[in-house]
């Protein structure tokens, strides 16, 4: 993974629910916005593309893509962009937002609508594969988000989007098979899986549901010559994740540092300062 990527996402995490990056900065910016099944993102860039400012929070207010509490999606947003202007001293007037492959256009504009209501203009609206790509700037493979609730494959050529394709199955799905095992609450089961201490057990009990995954992928880019997979979304995180991708399907599988971060900051790329 190239270094300056590296350095993007750590500085990405270092101010997503943390202090800004340049206080007092007042240059221009740009704004992504990711309305995901798990998490809701909001990410500002400053005018060297580097993350500046943001939050993000668990919220299960879309499902599959699809907003399923339209009202909470936007107050949530709006609270978000509140405290971010507040750190940073002045308004953010517009964002582009991303959505899953093979969403319906429908859908797609209550996405839209969703950064209407919270006071952002919508800039631009991009497929959650093709934004992760501005930032990871493959030239050749597949991206694969692994999202909340869905699995988005983008197969790249020559540095283009030749083929999309997203099927259910994500995050969700893992954490309903760890609350089913343990005899856990779904909130509980959510809490642990993101706890590195339980990395080992939750690993083993996910396994199938890894290489569901893998599965998907395998699907999909057969038709194609991938020569290496890249695992975005917070899922993609788990332990073992990439070693059960390349296992079923053949290909090296590579994960980016805070991969649950690449698509939000891809998404803000598409933003027109």
């Amino acid at each position: 993974m190239d270094a300056a990527i590296e350095r993007t996402l750590e500085q990405a995490a270092a101010v997503l629910n943390g202090p800004p990056a340049r206080p007092g900065y007042r240059g221009p910016v740009r704004v992504g916005v990711d309305l995901g099944t798990a998490y809701v993102v909001l990410v500002v860039l400053d005018d060297q593309g580097l993350p500046l400012a943001g939050r993000y929070q668990f919220a299960q207010v879309v499902r599959d893509g699809v907003v399923v509490d339209f009202i909470g999606a936007i107050g949530l947003l709006a609270r978000m962009k509140a405290e971010v202007e507040a750190e940073l001293g002045f308004a953010l007037t517009s964002a582009a937002t991303a959505y899953p492959p093979g969403v319906r256009p429908a859908e797609v504009r209550a996405t839209q609508n969703v950064l209407i209501g919270a006071g952002l203009e919508c800039s631009r609206l991009v497929d959650e594969p093709t934004a992760a790509n501005a930032l990871l700037r493959v030239s050749s493979g597949a991206v694969v988000d692994v999202g909340g609730g869905t699995t988005g494959v983008a197969v790249v050529r020559d540095g283009r989007v030749v083929y999309t394709a997203d099927e259910p199955t994500g995050g969700t799905q893992f954490t309903l098979v760890v609350a089913g095992a343990l005899g856990i609450p779904f909130e509980e089961a959510e809490e642990l899986k993101k706890d590195p201490a339980q990395a080992r057990l939750v690993s083993a009990l996910v396994r199938p549901v890894m290489q569901k995954v893998g599965g998907i992928v395998a699907r999909h880019i057969a038709p194609h010559r991938v020569e290496t997979i890249y695992l975005v979304g917070g899922t993609s995180g788990m332990a073992g994740m990439a070693e059960v991708v390349s296992e079923v399907t053949g290909v090296p599988a590579v994960v980016p540092p805070h991969p649950l971060f690449v698509t939000p900051v891809g998404i803000a790329m598409h933003d027109q300062p």
